[in-house]
């Protein structure tokens, strides 16, 4: 979720933590488990080992993590949004996940020491911290251990489509769009990770991409209605906006034909070289 940059202490996470965005979280957790169980060995996510999420959000990864360290293993988990620390704190509390622990901490200064940890993910975080990306990755790549790997994750923002289109929606999502670039976020980070992981002196060991089809459950809304209030603050959505968004939504909902939805992803791993 949050990180910081240069500028992060005047600058807010656009995506509101509610319920809904929770749930996209898990399902996007879950579906990662699935997609990614080679990876994460490639990365030496595995048990025993000391592994941090950076960004963890609401700490939907943060079950998949400590199952694979395992008992021997010790999964930290940080974040610059107090909302989301207090949310992974809680998950973690209520799910007895012993080897955890959860801080309120920027992806660019985490205040762990370097050459401590296996492994470091950090997952779609980049897009959203526009201008710090290099500082994030240089910052996270020092984390590691020689022969650690930093392990990123983040979209194409531009290339994400739902079919059949509705117009209110196509709205939405170009505004996001706009919102974002102005900003400074990067909608296609996903496509520089493995060039991020090569400037921070990493060996790349793997860039792969993932395309998911499918049909998210109707409760669940995207990532521009989550940042429907930073929008409004901005001035680049009003109250009828968002009320007619809502419509939208609850119309797609309603039809007799789910949506599907087409989004690619992309995954790149680095590893810090032996001195």
């Amino acid at each position: 979720m949050t990180t910081g940059g240069p500028d992060a202490g005047d600058r807010r996470y656009a995506l509101e933590l509610d319920e809904r965005e929770v749930e996209r979280y898990r399902l996007m957790a879950e579906q990662a488990r699935a997609d990614e169980a080679d990876l994460w060995a490639l990365a030496g996510i595995g048990p025993g080992a000391r592994v941090v999420d950076v960004g963890c959000g609401p700490g939907a990864m943060l079950p998949a993590l400590s199952a694979a360290v395992g008992p021997g293993g010790r999964v930290d988990a940080v974040d610059g949004d107090p909302a989301a620390v207090a949310a992974a704190a809680a998950l973690a509390a209520a799910a007895g996940l012993a080897n955890v622990s959860v801080a309120e901490a920027r992806a660019d200064r985490t205040g762990l020491e370097a050459g401590s940890l296996d492994a470091v993910m950090l997952r779609h975080v980049l897009a959203h911290n526009g201008g710090a990306e290099d500082a994030i990755v240089g910052h996270l790549a020092t984390l590691v251990r020689p022969g650690g790997c930093l392990y990123l994750v983040d979209s194409d923002g531009t290339a994400i489509r739902t079919l059949p289109e509705h117009a209110d929606l196509t709205d939405l999502h170009e505004r996001y769009a706009a919102f974002r670039a102005a900003r400074g976020d990067d909608n296609r980070a996903g496509l520089r990770l493995a060039d991020r992981l090569a400037r921070a002196g990493l060996d790349v060991l793997e860039f792969r991409g993932r395309y998911f089809i499918g049909q998210p459950p109707a409760e669940v809304r995207p990532p521009p209605w989550a940042a429907r209030e930073a929008m409004r603050t901005a001035g680049v959505a009003t109250d009828a906006d968002i009320r007619r968004w809502d419509r939208a939504f609850q119309e797609v909902a309603a039809a007799p034909v789910p949506p599907t939805l087409f989004a690619p992803f992309f995954i790149a791993v680095g590893r810090r070289p032996a001195p």
